[in-house]
């Protein structure tokens, strides 16, 4: 690519330590779209002709799909995936192919073939999450009703459905999905054309390059548009709070699926055993996925860390953005799928459920909030139940149990009825609360989105 200012030949250890092909191979489809919308306009302007665009159109497909069956040879030699493919071309076609680079430069290219593969990961991974969201709302749609209690601190607080805390995760992932909308945008605009750093005194139509390649429009400041991956770090960011709901899920999973709460069963498909102990059950996708947030995390950082102080324009350390990005996409997709067939195949444990929701302490808000109705103070009501609740766990008696009037004058025999679940949560109508009736509803706005 340089020899014509070097008079050595690059060390060894050197390429080892350059090359990047053992990575962004994988860019290849965009690489040679980009190249072909290159080409074309190259013809626009008179550098190509028809017949050397056919050429060079043709020998970019041919190579495109030896690559795609596993038949191409890399060359780290070569550094990376743009000159691993024009070197093949001008191999197949001759001088035809040296013309190809013309009025651009890897740092135009791969902004270029970068922005074009993390679109279409966008696009994949949002199918994905809602892939994701319809398991999670199968399950809440059979278990609407399903009565357990719901958790702050990890104590029992009051009672939800398992369908509305199921819910929770599907209203996180849809923020998920519209911050990579959000971002996608940012994402869609055509950096090719900006050359190394200044673009080239050979214009070529940067707007019909875009439109070919499917960009909304093109970049607008050439230094910006070479050194620009703020994308890369918004996506990274995305994923990373992506995995931090999947790990919360998983968390949930693990504690569900203990003896000590019994709320779930995760089938045998998606658990493993011990090589010592035979009884072992291990939630081992939930606990990967905890663990593989931290990797996403890790990912974020880095690009983050290699962002930092960077002078205009390229630098060779923006190298650095495609492994953390690739094995970022890579994680993320494989959870959200392993986890869409994992929540698809859990058992709900109703009877585990029911026996939870039991406790009658669940509803010591309700009950303040009876007295409220009575025109208690909610301060001095909470004490009054803060001191009911006291006398239940010193007699060891239950809160339904105890003679509540014996207490203090403002519990009536009325405050009785309080301890009913089915009434305590038809009771709470208000939009977002757990009532059956607004679960079901959510549940039918959610398939209609």
């Amino acid at each position: 690519m340089w020899k014509g200012r070097f008079s050595q030949a690059t060390a060894d250890l050197l390429q080892q330590y350059g090359e990047s092909i053992s990575y962004d191979w994988r860019l290849y489809p965009h690489d040679v779209a980009g190249s072909i919308a290159h080409a074309r306009a190259q013809v626009n302007a008179g550098i190509l002709s028809k017949s050397e665009f056919s050429q060079i159109e043709n020998g970019l497909r041919e190579i495109e799909k030896e690559i795609s069956e596993g038949k191409f040879e890399f060359s780290t030699e070569l550094e990376d995936i743009h000159m691993n493919i024009e070197s093949a071309l001008t191999e197949r076609i001759g001088t035809t192919g040296g013309k190809l680079h013309t009025a651009r430069s890897r740092n135009d290219q791969v902004a270029t073939d970068t922005r074009l593969y993390c679109r279409s990961a966008i696009d994949n991974l949002l199918n994905l999450l809602s892939d994701f969201q319809a398991a999670l709302l199968d399950q809440a749609d059979k278990h609407a009703g399903t009565i357990f209690p719901g958790y702050t601190h990890l104590q029992r607080g009051q009672p939800v459905t398992v369908g509305h805390h199921l819910l929770a995760y599907v209203e996180m992932l849809v923020r998920d999905k519209e911050r990579l909308v959000d971002t996608r945008k940012r994402v869609n605009v055509c950096p090719l054309g900006s050359g190394a750093l200044a673009g080239s005194t050979i214009n070529l139509d940067r707007e019909a390059i875009a439109q070919e390649l499917g960009f909304d429009g093109v970049t607008t400041n050439s230094m910006d548009a070479i050194s620009d991956r703020d994308y890369l770090a918004e996506l990274l960011f995305n994923f990373a709070l992506c995995g931090a709901h999947l790990s919360r899920l998983s968390e949930d999973l693990i504690l569900w699926s203990s003896e000590e709460f019994g709320f779930v069963t995760l089938s045998d498909a998606h658990t493993t055993g011990s090589s010592l102990m035979p009884q072992k059950k291990n939630p081992d996708i939930c606990e990967i996925t905890r663990g593989k947030s931290g990797r996403l995390y890790g990912n974020l950082v880095s690009i983050l860390t290699a962002l930092k102080g960077l002078p205009l324009t390229y630098n060779r350390d923006l190298q650095e953005d495609k492994e953390p990005l690739f094995d970022s996409i890579d994680t993320l997709t494989i959870a959200l799928k392993v986890n869409t067939e994992m929540v698809t195949a859990m058992e709900i444990n109703t009877e585990a459920c029911q026996i939870a929701s039991s406790d009658p302490m669940l509803l010591a808000t309700d009950l303040a909030d009876w007295l409220v109705k009575q025109g208690v103070p909610f301060r001095s009501a909470h004490e009054l139940v803060g001191k009911a609740v006291a006398e239940a766990v010193a007699t060891r008696t239950p809160l339904d149990q105890l003679d509540l009037t014996k207490l203090d004058p403002a519990f009536t025999s009325d405050a009785s009825s309080v301890f009913s679940l089915t009434k305590a949560l038809a009771a709470r109508t208000n939009p977002g609360a757990p009532s059956v009736a607004n679960v079901r509803a959510q549940i039918a706005r959610w398939r209609q989105s």
